[in-house]
């Protein structure tokens, strides 16, 4: 039975992190069908149920080049959004070792150690010298 599955997802995209969004959005938007009243509920069971074949369709289709350009875009997509959270997790983590400046030219988050006094910040990305208290 594991050879059959295995010659038949041969050629074929496979689960990649589009997929696995859609699929995860397609049980929200079904779940949620359930809280709502008929033409709500309707359009939301719908609109999840096409979200799975949609999914599957990413999964078993043949056109590995498409589907590797639609998940990069969607991961491009993600990474806007994510990467924002990301920079901030990074800095309240690093919040008692470091302190963090943003550069008055360029706006680039600088980070300095912390207890060193008055030093002079160099921006690597615009060259901007500033005099800050760290």
């Amino acid at each position: 039975m594991k050879e059959k599955m295995y010659k038949f997802m041969s050629g074929r995209n496979g689960p990649n992190a589009f997929s696995r969004f859609l699929s995860v959005l397609s049980l929200i938007a079904i779940i949620a069908s359930f809280f709502f009243d008929n033409i709500v509920r309707q359009i939301l069971f719908w609109f999840g149920f096409l979200l799975i074949v949609y999914s599957n369709y990413i999964v078993f289709s043949k056109n590995i080049a498409k589907r590797s350009i639609e998940n990069q875009d969607f991961l491009r997509l993600k990474n806007k959004f994510t990467g924002r959270f990301s920079k901030l997790k990074m800095i309240f983590k690093q919040r008692k070792e470091y302190k963090f400046f943003k550069c008055e030219n360029c706006k680039t988050t600088l980070r300095v150690p912390k207890g060193k006094g008055k030093i002079k910040v160099h921006c690597k990305k615009c060259g901007h010298d500033m005099i800050k208290k760290s």
